[in-house]
């Protein structure tokens, strides 16, 4: 504010010829009270950082879907068998009716250590080379399969404080309960879970197993998932049938719900704190200047130039905290990420511009609401009540 106050003194004492009269009335009157302009400023722009963080979560989860379902994850059905099954359990999934593509998995629970820190997760074992169910690191590029070692997600190798080249211990949860020493090759992202991948040759060899598998990874042809389903309603080796539309139909409809009630709290709550420190603000300076505004009003000045002036003031200071509430909201919305970063899920930080268009626009509008009813106050100003002296 000191320097803003420097600025708009050399501003009004080089360009005073040029500046309209009400332009330097406003700029001397915030040099005059800076703490209350820079109140003003950080007020509306709080109303600006509460609808950016309230909204910011649409941008997340929008971009959570995307990553998830159409980056990593291509495949359009699940299968998951009732126990581990054999070579021909996959042959068998890989003609069924519309399936285009399959490729086998094997799930493998387990207990992963590293130093005195463990977690119970699980292995997926996934074939080389993979196209329906990709692994991709934090710059969204594709992770290839090592023939040997672990992908850890990025959660559970915080969790265990493991990094690439650290040789974790892997206590086999089924079976003879075999314990394994595994090295970790590299790290994934991922926004749900903690999971660990390898390639499925070499968990095979890990747990001496042949041709191996607890599932299938489908694509299949849309028009014929009907055929596909009552199909596999009569196998009775399959025990989970996952279709990724009716999976990603059912949380957007639910998130969409709940994201629909927050934001309209949020549109409110914003609202109301714009439209108070604007409002209260202009009244405040009503209440104080009215003797001015009025002497102006007297000595020739019109309703336009004596309203110019009051509300050419909050304009100056919408203008200023708009861009200072963008940046609080942005800092907000990153310090909710570590609120919501769990062992379950994570929210990534994405901002897209809309969101700040969308904030800048409703508060923008409570202070148009404000202004205009300030406006009709200062209107109907009795001029000859406001100048007469106190005998």
């Amino acid at each position: 504010m000191l320097i803003f106050s420097i600025t708009s003194w050399k501003i009004c004492r080089s360009f005073g010829l040029i500046l309209p009269h009400t332009l330097r009335i406003i700029l001397r009157n915030l040099e005059r009270r800076p703490l209350k302009a820079l109140f003003s400023i950080l007020g509306i722009g709080m109303g600006v950082s509460v609808l950016i963080v309230g909204s910011f979560m649409l941008d997340a989860i929008n971009y959570i879907m995307d990553y998830q379902f159409r980056i990593a994850q291509r495949q359009d059905v699940i299968l998951t068998f009732v126990e581990p099954s054999s070579a021909r359990a996959t042959h068998d999934a890989r003609h069924l009716p519309g399936v285009l593509r399959s490729e086998p998995f094997r799930a493998l629970p387990v207990r992963m250590r590293y130093g005195h820190r463990h977690e119970r997760t699980s292995i997926m074992g996934l074939p080389k080379p993979n196209t329906l169910f990709r692994l991709i690191d934090d710059q969204e590029r594709e992770v290839a399969i090592p023939e040997r070692g672990l992908l850890l997600s990025s959660k559970l190798a915080e969790l265990i404080a493991a990094v690439p080249g650290d040789l974790v211990t892997v206590e086999i949860l089924e079976g003879e309960r075999k314990v394994q020493k595994v090295p970790v090759a590299a790290l994934i992202t991922e926004f749900s879970g903690m999971n660990a991948y390898m390639s499925l040759d070499a968990l095979r060899r890990m747990l001496q197993e042949g041709d191996t598998s607890t599932g299938v990874f489908l694509q299949v042809d849309l028009t014929r998932i009907n055929d596909l389903y009552r199909t596999l309603k009569e196998t009775p080796r399959v025990v989970g049938i996952t279709i990724k539309s009716a999976m990603l139909e059912s949380f957007q409809s639910s998130v969409a719900e709940n994201l629909l009630r927050m934001r309209t709290f949020n549109i409110l709550f914003a609202t109301i704190i714009a439209f108070g420190v604007v409002y209260n603000s202009a009244r405040i300076s009503l209440s104080e200047r009215r003797r001015e505004l009025s002497t102006l009003r007297v000595i020739g000045f019109t309703r336009t130039e004596i309203s110019s002036i009051l509300l050419g003031e909050l304009g100056v200071l919408t203008a200023a905290a708009l861009p200072v509430g963008s940046a609080l909201g942005y800092c907000f919305a990153w310090l909710a990420t570590f609120g919501l970063n769990t062992e379950i899920y994570r929210i990534p930080l994405v901002v897209e511009m809309r969101t700040f268009a969308y904030a800048n626009l409703v508060v923008l509008v409570a202070v148009l609401v404000s202004g205009l009813i300030v406006r009709r106050r200062l209107d109907k100003l009795d001029l000859i009540a406001v100048l007469k002296s106190k005998e």
